[in-house]
């Protein structure tokens, strides 16, 4: 790896006593596994250069940063933006360099801005909702997905809520794509009216689980597959099988447990 790591004894999570140099090696580590879920995918990150503790930031412009990425112009909002994107593990590794510590990822790739292969479903529970009732909401929804015929997959948020990610071939302009995902969380919401909610107002959300389907729209992102979270634990966004689902809760797995996992086998159809 040609990459200098300046200030690698930087203290990126305090309570862990855990540093610049702790974090690089554990996406140097986690690169592989992450790539297929990066590679040639606009992304933005959040950096912390004086760690999670500090002042961090979300970027999804290069502006003058051109080291180990690549880019593409996009027309927002009548204007012209550009993007970047990663297409090796080394960019990864460098990002983590510059002080990047979450990746979040568009539905798309962008040689395939228009048409979105990923959708995300994200499920915040109340704080005052039991951990046992989540479970639950994740297991209706993943009902809905099946009786779609949709197989869907299933990871922690490293928050406090866990993300069900489906693939689907890429067919569909961004609009049909969230007009989808919006019917489903309303499925989940008349069918259990008092259970879960697709009102993303707060007042709406009171004791339930508010199923975030607005990811799925251009140029929204998700947190990706094996991500650190910016937040004291270290912990990581991680792939788990379903039946682990009643075996580890949202912000369960931190960066060491992460590394003893690395891969999860029951992803590994995901892009098939």
């Amino acid at each position: 790896m040609n990459i200098q790591i300046t200030n690698p004894d930087k203290i990126i999570y305090p309570k862990e006593n855990i540093t610049k140099l702790d974090v690089v090696k554990y996406y140097a580590q986690m690169a592989k596994y992450m790539l297929p879920y990066l590679k040639n995918r606009p992304i933005s990150v959040i950096r912390c250069h004086s760690g999670v503790r500090g002042e961090c930031f979300f970027k999804k412009h290069p502006k003058n940063e051109r080291k180990f990425i690549k880019t593409f112009h996009l027309n927002d909002n009548s204007e012209e933006e550009e993007y970047f994107y990663l297409t090796k593990e080394e960019d990864i590794i460098y990002q983590a360099q510059m002080g990047t510590i979450e990746f979040h990822i568009w539905a798309s790739t962008a040689k395939n801005i228009d048409r979105p292969d990923i959708m995300t479903f994200d499920l915040d529970p109340d704080e005052k909702l039991s951990l046992d009732s989540l479970r639950q909401g994740v297991k209706a929804l993943k009902k809905i997905l099946t009786e779609l015929n949709l197989k869907c997959y299933l990871k922690t948020s490293g928050g406090k809520g866990y993300h069900i990610l489906v693939p689907f071939k890429r067919k569909f302009c961004y609009e049909e794509f969230s007009e989808f995902a919006k019917r489903v969380a309303l499925l989940m919401e008349e069918r259990y009216p008092t259970l879960y909610t697709s009102n993303i107002r707060k007042e709406a959300r009171k004791n339930k689980i508010f199923i975030d389907w607005q990811r799925n729209s251009k140029g929204a992102t998700c947190v990706a597959p094996y991500s650190l979270r910016a937040r004291d634990g270290a912990k990581v966004s991680m792939p788990i099988s379903w039946r682990e689902l009643d075996k580890i809760s949202p912000n369960q797995i931190d960066m060491f447990s992460a590394l003893k996992r690395k891969a999860n086998m029951a992803w590994k159809d995901f892009f098939i």
